[in-house]
């Protein structure tokens, strides 16, 4: 037979050895995990290893369509926590390893110290009554609309379930409008401005909510009476542990970073950065708080003018002499950006630790939606139900905003992402939130993280035509 005449045979037997690395793979990844019975840190190491990797390249891929990384890594856990519906299984040992749940709440502590280091009281006591009214309303509007939809749609669940959904709806992640705002050049004007310190206020009212929801279902489930006293003793624990730790770090923080100041070893500043977030967050929960309450508080107190003793970044040093060099405007321009970055180089210190921690938990987070919840069209319909509440909520606060464009405004606080991903693990952490309510919330936080981007943008774009025209 003629090499020719044998061609075609070849290449048929070739074809199922494609198959065999992906055989291969099916069979050695249930087995390695159960191998590893004898060396507990194994199964964590390969979690890691496959969590991290996955969150990388599904965020890079979601960077390059135009959406935040986040949005990747929570797809991408969706997907690999799913895989058991095309009949493999050699990940499902991700979704129930215990070390890997506490690596991903370490991650949610990390995240909410990080939202805190970028908001001062500084910046909440300048924000002004339009920003302040506009966050008001986009957590009162959506937390009543979410409980409303809840009642309507799952009454069964009960009224604390219902309160739970409205208080995730409260949640605002403005962090994708920055992106926005900034790509389409207008993250300075007046709409941006009222976003972005209507988030700061909300950020710390979604935290009272949820500490005064998590309170009264955890009076509940002890057999405690409701009373308005247990409501406002929360409110009154949440909100003076907030005050009482921001006076507390403005009177004794700068004595403490200028003591780290003198220390000679490296990285002082992010171990005491961590001590503070970490030991917040405990406090916070052994007072009956969420720990995020106390991650948030400690990333408040990093206040700039408390970090003026350490020493500038190594790479401002480095670059001085350079700048001096240049021509006097020039080297002018460069030295304000050197001094801006020197005097903000403290909210990037944890950057490294972050997208180490971070992505592991919104992987996580996505590996906990069951997809086969969502072909149920009750559940469907509840999750479009939750959608429209919470578009609608957010829309909302934007007649707050004062002389501005209200639209671009109310739908620059659409967006949940992470913020309504921390608040749905919390309740199933409380067991207020089952698979199916878990899925319709990260449904929600999908559907509100995918249309703000182009709505928003084709808002800004027809602002900028009618400015053009009148102009």
């Amino acid at each position: 037979m003629s090499p020719t005449a044998a061609s075609p045979p070849a290449s048929r037997a070739a074809r199922p050895g494609l198959r065999v690395p992906a055989a291969a793979l099916a069979i050695a990844l249930p087995a390695a995990a159960a191998a590893s019975g004898d060396e507990p840190m194994l199964p964590v190491l390969l979690a890691l290893a496959v969590m991290l990797g996955a969150a990388k390249l599904a965020g890079e891929a979601a960077v390059r369509a135009g959406q935040p990384a986040v949005l990747g890594e929570l797809l991408v856990g969706v997907v690999l926590g799913n895989l058991g519906l095309v009949g493999f299984h050699g990940l499902d040992f991700l979704r129930t390893e215990p070390t890997v749940q506490v690596i991903a709440g370490l991650g949610v502590v990390l995240l909410l110290f990080e939202v805190g280091v970028e908001s001062t009281v500084g910046e909440m006591a300048r924000v002004g009554p339009s920003a302040g009214l506009a966050a008001v309303l986009g957590v009162v509007a959506p937390f009543a609309l979410g409980w409303g939809v809840g009642a309507w749609l799952v009454p069964e669940a009960g009224p604390y379930v219902h309160a739970f959904l409205g208080a995730t709806l409260s949640a605002t992640s403005v962090g994708i409008t920055a992106r926005v705002l900034q790509d389409l050049g207008r993250s300075r004007s007046p709409e941006a401005r009222i976003i972005l310190g209507a988030a700061v206020i909300d950020d710390v009212l979604g935290l009272v909510v949820l500490a005064v929801v998590a309170g009264v279902i955890g009076a509940a489930d002890s057999g405690q009476p409701l009373a308005l006293s247990s409501i406002a003793l929360i409110v009154g624990k949440a909100v003076g542990f907030l005050a009482v730790t921001v006076a507390a770090g403005a009177a004794l923080a700068p004595a403490v970073f200028r003591l780290g100041a003198a220390f000679r070893g490296r990285w002082t500043l992010l171990t005491l950065g961590l001590v503070l977030a970490f030991g917040c967050a405990w406090l916070a929960g052994e007072m009956g708080l969420a720990p995020i309450i106390g991650a948030f508080a400690a990333g408040v107190l990093l206040e700039p003018i408390f970090l003026k003793d350490f020493e500038a970044p190594q790479i401002v040093r480095e670059l001085k002499p350079v700048v001096d060099k240049l021509p006097a405007e020039e080297a002018e321009r460069a030295h304000r950006a050197l001094d801006r970055y020197r005097e903000h180089h403290h909210q990037h210190i944890l950057e490294p630790l972050g997208h180490f921690l971070v992505p592991v938990f919104f992987v996580y987070t996505g590996m906990q939606v069951k997809l086969e919840a969502l072909a149920d069209p009750g559940v469907l319909a509840v999750a479009l139900g939750v959608t429209v509440a919470a578009i609608a909520g957010k829309v909302v606060s934007g007649l707050a905003a004062g002389p501005v464009n209200r639209w671009v405004v109310g739908w620059g606080m659409v967006p949940r992402g992470e913020v309504g991903l921390i608040f749905a693990a919390i309740g199933r952490q409380l067991g207020v939130v089952d698979e199916r309510l878990f899925s319709v919330i990260v449904a929600m936080v999908i559907l509100t993280t995918l249309a703000t981007p182009p709505i928003l943008a084709w808002l800004l774009g027809r602002q900028r035509r009618r400015e053009g025209a009148s102009g």
